[in-house]
């Protein structure tokens, strides 16, 4: 249904690429299931989604850990309307889109997901306000994004321990290549 659901909204509003609009699986889809890979949700986990734009990584996730509870943020209202009438086509109820910025969100969660939103160490900034200490998964919280290039200038502005894990482990396709999983843990509220 997703592959639908976006071209159409496509047509309306431009949240994916015109160009890129036919790999909506492998290049936004899988994608953001990557961060499935690295850690399986544990049933209960609050995740915020920062800067979701039209549902990446927050909607694969959300189907894919039903027995979490997703809130996806973006500042652009347009883009927020197009998650809200994807998740509802889909049934999708264990998510909640809302059109707003990063600094005015004050929920605490276990994790903070993100796909290239902003560099890691702004995002660090923005969100460990966001970071609760209730731990129930394997790692430790935090924030998982996703990020590609090279980020040795990107990782060494960050003062913590970092984990960077290439895609192409979990996914070996060419578009893949050059393209992470991020974790930081941060020390919650």
């Amino acid at each position: 249904m997703l592959y639908e659901l976006y071209h159409e909204w496509n047509e309306k509003i431009n949240v994916i690429s015109r160009k890129d609009i036919d790999n909506v699986y492998e290049h936004h889809v899988l994608h953001s299931l990557a961060i499935a890979k690295l850690l399986h949700f544990a049933d209960g986990s609050e995740i915020l989604d920062l800067g979701t734009g039209g549902g990446f990584p927050g909607i694969p996730l959300a189907i894919m850990f039903p027995e979490c509870q997703f809130k996806m943020i973006d500042g652009t209202a347009k883009k927020i309307k197009v998650v809200e009438e994807v998740a509802k086509s889909i049934g999708l109820d264990n998510c909640n889109a809302q059109h707003i910025r990063g600094e005015e969100e004050m929920g605490l969660y276990d994790f903070v997901v993100s796909r290239a939103v902003m560099p890691l160490k702004d995002l660090v900034a923005l969100t460990k306000k966001n970071i609760s200490k209730k731990q129930r998964n394997q790692l430790k919280n935090g924030i998982i994004c996703l990020k590609g290039g090279n980020l040795d200038e990107e990782l060494s502005c960050v003062k913590m321990p970092v984990t960077k894990v290439e895609i192409t482990n979990y996914f070996p396709y060419e578009w893949f290549e050059k393209k992470y999983v991020i974790y930081l843990p941060i020390a919650g509220k």
